[in-house]
């Protein structure tokens, strides 16, 4: 079983005091995001659990905690978003150079293999133009092409909950002309380029289809084959093998304006601020009349006999 650490809220950044109590307690209350009345006990052994994917725009909370994941036998990486947007954008992180201080730090206590910069997603506005993007992304490729072997990208998509006058339409030729310099200049650095869920090709530019739940990536992390099915759950062009979410959406207190994952800021707001580190659920309790589901949980790894 390949643990998701999550798609829907930053468990590094706010909650990683609770997901290291799960992680002893060995199991983990979730929610279905669709059908909030149906509750699933997930396992956590290291036995279980082949891989953790975590996905953060700041693990600094979780950093401490690492040698404790190490020791016990669990194997991960990091999805680590870093953008050079400053706070009108992305409201409640850090200063970016302290980030950026954060990342190098992580590579060079996991190894680079296992962190995967996110330049993403790309937001093009009356400030943040194309010219001003190529000049980011060469200074942050020679700041991180040290501390990690790829950079996956998207271009923003303007869901309903994410309308803002900061955000607009990225058109074909900026895509393109974006898509092509961030192919060229990725390379020139020795770093391999993929692209979240785009409907443009983007191979002419030298960019890949990204797998951010990536099988090579976690068969090379296991050492040897893992029984992973693509994830039909998600985006069309995802190619991401199946995972389990242990997140909830409307709990990421990042604040960035751009996010699909929160209703509002002070709906997550509200919602963090009814967290409890010691509950299995990361937010609230299971409810009288609610039943909770037992996931049998397994090893995807595949057990290879010899004839000799």
């Amino acid at each position: 079983m390949i643990l998701s650490a999550s798609r829907r809220t930053d468990i590094p950044a706010f909650y990683a005091d609770w997901f290291m109590r799960r992680i002893d307690a060995g199991f983990v209350l979730t929610r279905n995001p669709m059908n909030h009345a149906q509750l699933s006990r997930i396992p956590l052994s290291p036995e279980t659990v082949d891989a953790i994917v975590f996905w953060t725009k700041d693990p600094q909370p979780m950093l401490g905690r690492l040698p404790e994941l190490d020791a016990a036998g669990y194997r991960y990486y990091f999805q680590f978003t870093l953008t050079p947007y400053d706070r009108t954008l992305e409201r409640g992180l850090r200063d970016k150079a302290e980030i950026l201080n954060t990342f190098a730090a992580l590579a060079g206590r996991i190894g680079r293999e296992r962190v995967v910069w996110r330049y993403d997603p790309i937001i093009l506005n009356d400030t943040l133009s194309v010219g001003w993007h190529r000049e980011q992304f060469a200074r942050m490729c020679g700041r991180l092409a040290a501390c990690t072997d790829t950079v996956t990208i998207s271009f923003v998509d303007l869901y309903a909950k994410c309308r803002s006058p900061l955000l607009r339409e990225i058109t074909p030729a900026e895509m393109t002309e974006l898509a092509g310099f961030i192919g060229e200049t990725a390379r020139a650095h020795g770093l391999r380029v993929t692209a979240c869920c785009e409907k443009a090709d983007l191979a002419p530019c030298g960019i890949e289809r990204a797998a951010c739940i990536d099988k090579a990536r976690l068969e090379k992390l296991c050492g040897g084959p893992l029984a992973l099915a693509p994830d039909k759950n998600q985006r069309a062009g995802c190619g991401c093998v199946q995972s389990v979410d242990i997140g909830m959406y409307n709990t990421c207190l990042n604040g960035c304006v751009y996010c699909y994952a929160n209703r509002s800021p002070s709906a997550a707001a509200r919602q963090h601020a009814r967290h409890d580190p010691g509950a299995p659920l990361l937010i609230g309790g299971v409810l009288p009349g609610e039943t909770v589901t037992e996931r049998k949980g397994a090893s995807a790894k595949i057990r290879q006999t010899s004839l000799f």
